[in-house]
């Protein structure tokens, strides 16, 4: 792929936020209370490319002290965030995108590098995070409050209420390594917009583009102490979740881990995105071309390391063989990226080894070079296969065989996600059942599933997690209400019951 261009290349904008290592890489540093810094225990941690291994940077790897310093600088400068009117804040994440789109071709190359993306795939990130930041006027409609009047019920006449939305206070942000620059900014922007200190954490395989969106955070003038960024390991993510100071945890990850973050955040305020297993449902009345190159796109985009991809396909009996005809010419045409580290191409080629040893029949692909696996098709897959139900998060098109869409609705019930699905029909009523019927917290008609900037609300259900994501909706998670109730009958102004 792109192995010949490894060198981690940035802008004068970014030279306070690392500096030169002995073997002449950049090691980055932390941003506490609005210095760059190293960790108080000068260790750091190697950032490899999945292009080839090599490693292009260091990380300072935050101490338990570097926690409580970036916990206590939010908590201490929450009311600096607060105090700023709306419309400044509006005004400092203009001037972000504006600093983030003149700097594009640092964050197209972190991105390369870090995660191993096509250099189309992180533009496309970079561009959403643009957008992301111009959308916060659409965003702050969802803070403003509701005025409720008490005459129409008996106990409250003569009063009046105010309901308002009031900023938690200091929300940590843990995002993974997949889309390390949008998913962080999406944490962020709106905690901020809506009046919260941040402290985030990114994951330690691709800490790079989370730090550099702080610097444009920092130049675009947002207060110095209401955005703190670490990196390091999972040592430190559960010291901000066990924090008392620390009011909301913000994490997209595994459920695993999600599971664990929710059994030690007693009483916090929790948005989990966790796990997905994407399915996709083609009927015999869709139109195949597009069912068949949307589904290999939602399966092998970003070599298929998305919570939204499409990682099980159930087709209709009687279109099974034109499906997998057109499903292989679309397969022949990608090319995919290289896996995030070598661990993960272990486990997807378990996930294949242990389908074909089941019955499964391999159509293509199936085998790996370094971090690169190949698109693989895996099709008549059995239902006691691993891969089924186990989340693929690689570049592997599953394919399962069902009688009709009851049959379907009944695989999915027994998968234990509930994130994202895809129907392809012609036949409103069909569609219309399979939406009613899955549980799920997404599903497209005749598409990919894809959050994109969160324009539409997305979350799970089950174990791919709580709460809601999305253009406002972000606000409704990170915020609280309070309720102020006036009464005017000492002023004579409330309506009071008057009886005949």
């Amino acid at each position: 792929m792109h192995q010949n261009n490894v060198e981690l290349r940035l802008s004068p904008l970014f030279d306070g936020i690392w500096r030169r290592s002995e073997d002449d890489l950049p090691l980055f540093k932390l941003y506490i209370n609005g210095e760059w810094v190293e960790s108080s225990t000068k260790e750091y941690i190697k950032v490899d490319t999945p292009i080839n291994g090599k490693v292009i940077a260091y990380a300072s790897k935050a101490s338990l002290e570097d926690v409580d310093r970036a916990i206590a600088s939010a908590h201490n400068n929450k009311q600096e965030i607060r105090d700023i009117p709306g419309i400044d804040r509006i005004e400092i994440f203009k001037r972000a995108a504006d600093i983030l789109k003149s700097h594009k071709k640092d964050f197209i190359n972190t991105l390369t590098l870090e995660v191993g993306k096509t250099p189309e795939d992180a533009e496309g990130e970079v561009n959403a995070t643009i957008e992301r930041l111009n959308l916060t006027l659409e965003e702050i409609r969802k803070i403003f409050g509701e005025y409720i009047p008490g005459d129409w019920s008996e106990g409250t006449s003569g009063k009046i209420a105010l309901v308002i939305r009031e900023p938690l206070g200091v929300i940590a942000a843990i995002t993974p390594f997949n889309y390390p620059l949008y998913i962080a900014s999406a944490k962020i922007i709106p905690a901020l917009l809506s009046g919260n200190a941040v402290v985030a954490k990114s994951s330690s395989e691709t800490p790079l583009s989370l730090l550099l969106f702080t610097k444009v955070l920092e130049e675009a003038k947002l207060p110095k102490g209401v955005l703190n960024t670490l990196t390091g390991g999972g040592d430190i993510g559960e010291r901000m979740i066990l924090d008392e100071r620390v009011n909301m945890i913000s994490f997209t990850g595994s459920t695993t881990v999600g599971k664990k973050i929710s059994s030690l955040a007693t009483l916090k305020h929790l948005h989990l995105e966790l796990g997905g297993k994407g399915l996709a449902i083609v009927l015999d009345d869709a139109d195949l071309n597009l069912a068949a190159k949307k589904c290999v796109e939602g399966a092998l985009k970003n070599a298929g390391q998305r919570c939204d991809a499409i990682s099980l396909i159930a087709v209709q009996t009687n279109i099974h063989t034109q499906f997998i005809t057109k499903v292989l010419e679309e397969v022949r045409n990608w090319k995919v990226g290289p896996l995030i580290n070598q661990e993960a191409v272990r486990r997807i080629h378990s996930l294949v080894e242990d389908a074909i040893q089941k019955g499964a029949k391999l159509l293509i692909g199936g085998a790996y070079h370094g971090h690169y696996y190949q698109p693989t098709i895996l099709d008549s897959v059995p239902l006691n296969s691993k891969i089924v139900y186990e989340e693929t998060f690689g570049p592997v098109v599953t394919i399962v065989v069902v009688k009709d869409e009851d049959e379907a609705i009944e695989l999915a019930k027994k998968s234990r996600y509930g994130l994202d699905s895809c129907v392809f029909t012609s036949s409103f009523y069909r569609m219309w059942k399979v939406a009613k019927k899955l549980e799920v917290g997404e599903i497209t008609v005749n598409d990919l599933p894809k959050h994109g900037v969160g324009y539409f609300p997305f979350g799970g259900w089950k174990d791919s997690g709580i709460g809601r994501e999305g253009i406002g909706y972000s606000i409704d998670e990170m915020t609280r209400l309070k309720t102020i109730i006036f009464n005017l009958e000492p002023a004579g102004l409330g309506k009071l019951k008057h009886l005949h």
